[in-house]
């Protein structure tokens, strides 16, 4: 096989890791957006957490709750700096707020969330807003 040959097919699976990527964001997407067009804007984080915990369990969706995200600093393992509010299939962070505004630190948390995992693809979403569509940013590195 050819260097070109080579390239063509490493190219190719990255589109299709990408393909996978943008299935699963649309499939957690349509699950917020159930949970948001039952219970409206206004409820707790943790309400809506909760609640979509519950929407993906019924789409078959594997996912892990307040998973605690390890740094090193200067040669010493901080446990739990972090929390991630859900793991979806192992590939995808979801970060969810309930505030009225998304501010830069909380791209900032997501993009250090996607750093310290080494997962390359994360949902920032608010469900403080009237359409919940206006509320989600994606994050990919």
């Amino acid at each position: 096989m050819g260097t070109s040959e080579l390239e063509t097919g490493k190219s190719a699976q990255h589109r299709d890791t990408e393909r996978l990527r943008d299935t699963l964001s649309e499939q957690v997407i349509g699950a917020a957006i159930e949970v948001h067009r039952t219970l409206g804007a206004g409820l707790l984080e943790s309400a809506y957490e909760k609640c979509l915990c519950h929407e993906l369990s019924l789409r078959g969706l594997r996912f892990a709750r307040q998973i605690a995200l390890d740094i090193d600093y200067k040669g010493v393992r901080v446990e739990a700096a972090y929390r991630l509010d859900l793991v979806i299939e192992g590939s995808l962070i979801l970060e969810l707020k309930a505030v009225d505004k998304i501010m830069p630190v909380h791209h900032a948390q997501m993009l250090t969330y996607l750093r310290l995992s080494g997962i390359r693809t994360g949902l920032l979403i608010n469900f403080m807003v009237p359409v919940l569509k206006d509320g989600i940013k994606r994050f990919s590195l």
